[in-house]
């Protein structure tokens, strides 16, 4: 199980006074994000081994405060044209102080990501948070199709 690999600051950058970023998986902490994630409307139904495989095709993000982490997401991307934001939180007794900003900023402006043409999001309460950094809702909904499987139907439908 992960937990904090590389629980040092060596891959991490301070953005703001005693908050660092990080990009690196091995700083991730899986039972915390794992477990938030389980307790969410949209995780409810994953396993700590579909989490972890998640993670591990993913590009995870962080925020740390006094080497805890506080806040994740990750990114599924080509690097160029798309990617997709997945699994935006911040533990609660964090919440309310600007941090799921620092972190959605951070992620649009990390140097890989920096020129993705499209960008795309599901949320089912946070639409004000994301309009701050220019999502819109989907200008031509009729170009786009999904699959889903019986679970994703629960979460999405």
């Amino acid at each position: 199980m992960i937990q904090h690999l590389n629980n040092t600051k060596e891959t991490m950058i301070e953005i703001k006074k005693g908050i660092f970023f990080s990009s690196e998986t091995n700083d991730m902490d899986l039972d915390l994000i794992y477990t938030f994630i389980k307790n969410s409307y949209w995780g409810e139904s994953r396993t700590l081994e579909e989490q972890k495989m998640a993670m591990e095709n993913t590009i995870n993000f962080g925020l740390f405060h006094e080497g805890h982490q506080i806040a994740y997401s990750r990114v599924m991307t080509d690097k160029v044209f798309f990617a997709y934001l997945l699994d935006v939180f911040v533990i609660e007794t964090y919440q309310g102080k600007g941090y799921s900003k620092l972190l959605i900023d951070e992620i649009l402006n990390f140097p890989e990501l920096k020129a993705i043409d499209k960008w795309m999001l599901a949320t089912k309460d946070a639409h004000t948070l994301y309009k701050k950094f220019g999502f819109t809702g989907i200008k031509s909904p009729e170009k786009l199709m999904e699959k889903l499987s019986d679970r994703a139907k629960i979460i999405y439908e």
